[in-house]
């Protein structure tokens, strides 16, 4: 048996804005114990018995973090593969993609497991129990989903009506009342949206029911770009043929038409960290029913989430709130009205903020950087550079930049310059003059940026060369 884990790692997690951004999804989000969702998930991907390989399916703008994030986990000891979409368009086209990959490396015999990037799941020895079974019922050609018992009527929640492995129907959210049947009843399962089955199976059963997003989706792959390197290759999905796939989840192009359909019900301490309150629940909480992450002082404050990690938060006086303090947006909400925090998102993007995107710390293939102020014709930037890293070979139009090594040591190219810069040493490149930073030291390279010109705009910049694959 070869079983391949596809990690799922799509969507932008919008509930839990302001953490998460678009190019800082959910997956990326740390919980008290430093690891991140996305971690923990491959974590127990790479854990499970007979691993050949870790496919993760993302984004190609977050490739470079993801990637950071597995090697932060320590050892390992087997191949990654990255398929990389240029949009998203749901989880039927990903789960294609996959398995057209897989059934070409390993053969359509191949066990996929599909799992989500932003679950929790905290019983580990169960959920490996519960993978074992699905294996079976996949050898047997079933297209198995995980059916997680209920502990509570949750309304933002599938369910799967369920007769031992057998599945009889998929529910919709339900409303409270209805809910509380399915609970009652004790013939409902939570749908957790993690798949097994074969290569094989899967697409012959979308061939079947969803022939239109299989075709798209062969016909992006033949004529995608593939890189390989050492124990990791990523498949960078045609924009243009991808985008003929239609968007649409694998429940309603396949689960709800199958008539290979099983499910393996489950207790995994699962839970699929869909609001603040979900967050909160992790966090144990005081005698007045609050749960603190970072520093705050309270007084007569009941029953509210406070995070707030990088400085003091002071409440007096309040009860059943949500508040979550970053560095440049803070969120306060009504406990009962966690789910609408996703309306704020949208303002936000319909406006063009960049608050819905990025966070006041930027992660790129080079490093990070953060803005520390800026006006209307300036801004000041922290710039870290990991060792052997380097930005593109670029040029600006509107702004020129002063650069200040505060530590490491910077190889600069600027104009027909190449410079060495050490600490406390500091270059100035003028607007229209080619440029790229590189760090050849094994420490990291922070510096100071100050730009200043009419236009600050990161859209403002031509790439000659880049080793990241921007030109």
């Amino acid at each position: 048996m070869q079983l391949i884990p596809v990690i799922l790692s799509g969507g932008a997690g919008t509930r839990l804005w302001p953490v998460s951004r678009e190019l800082h999804p959910k997956p990326f989000i740390r919980l008290a114990d430093g690891q991140s969702l996305l971690q923990k998930s491959f974590l127990r991907a790479k854990g499970l018995p007979g691993v050949a390989e870790v496919l993760t399916v993302t984004n190609r703008d977050l490739f470079f973090k993801t990637a950071d994030e597995y090697r932060e986990t320590g050892d390992i000891p087997m191949p990654l593969g990255f398929i990389l979409e240029s949009e998203g368009r749901n989880t039927a086209p990903a789960i294609a993609a996959a398995a057209l990959t897989i059934s070409k490396t390993y053969g359509p015999k191949a066990i996929m497991l599909f799992l989500t990037a932003d679950h929790l799941i905290s019983d580990v020895p169960a959920f490996t129990s519960a993978v074992q079974q699905a294996v079976k019922l996949a050898e047997a050609g079933k297209i198995t989903t995980f059916g997680i018992q209920p502990e509570a009527p949750e309304t933002g929640y599938g369910y799967i009506e369920a007769d031992g492995n057998s599945v009889r129907r998929f529910v919709e959210k339900p409303n409270l009342e209805t809910a509380q049947a399915y609970v009652d009843s004790g013939k409902y399962l939570w749908n957790s949206g993690m798949f097994c089955m074969t290569a094989e199976t899967a697409m012959a059963e979308l061939k079947k029911y969803a022939p239109e997003v299989l075709q798209a989706v062969s016909n992006s792959l033949d004529v995608s770009r593939r890189v390989e390197g050492k124990g990791q290759y990523q498949i960078e999905l045609d924009a243009k043929t991808f985008a003929q796939a239609e968007s649409i989840s694998i429940d309603f192009a396949l689960m709800e038409k199958t008539k290979q359909a099983a499910v393996v019900s489950c207790s995994i301490g699962w839970s699929d960290i869909g609001s603040w309150n979900a967050l909160g629940d992790l966090v144990p909480p005081d005698a007045q029913g609050n749960s603190i992450e970072g520093e705050a002082f309270l007084h007569d404050v009941k029953n509210c989430y406070i995070q707030a990690d990088d400085r003091i938060v002071a409440a007096v006086g309040v009860e059943n709130l949500i508040v979550i303090d970053t560095p440049d947006a803070l969120l306060i909400a009504d406990k009962n009205r966690s789910q609408d925090v996703k309306q704020i998102v949208g303002q936000l993007k319909k406006i063009g903020h960049e608050a819905y995107r990025l966070h006041r710390t930027v992660h790129r293939p080079w490093g990070t950087y953060t803005v520390l102020e800026e006006g209307s014709n300036f801004k000041m930037k922290r710039i870290v550079v990991k060792p052997g890293a380097s930005l593109s070979l670029q040029m600006h139009h509107h702004r020129s930049e002063h650069w200040i090594v505060v530590d490491g040591m910077a190889k600069v190219v600027n104009g027909e310059q190449d410079l060495l810069i050490a600490t406390n040493e500091s270059t100035f490149i003028p607007a229209g003059h080619k440029h790229r930073l590189e760090n050849p030291g094994k420490i990291d390279l922070v510096l100071i940026e100050v730009q200043s010109g009419s236009y600050l705009g990161e859209d403002d910049i031509v790439r000659f060369e880049d080793h990241y694959g921007r030109v």
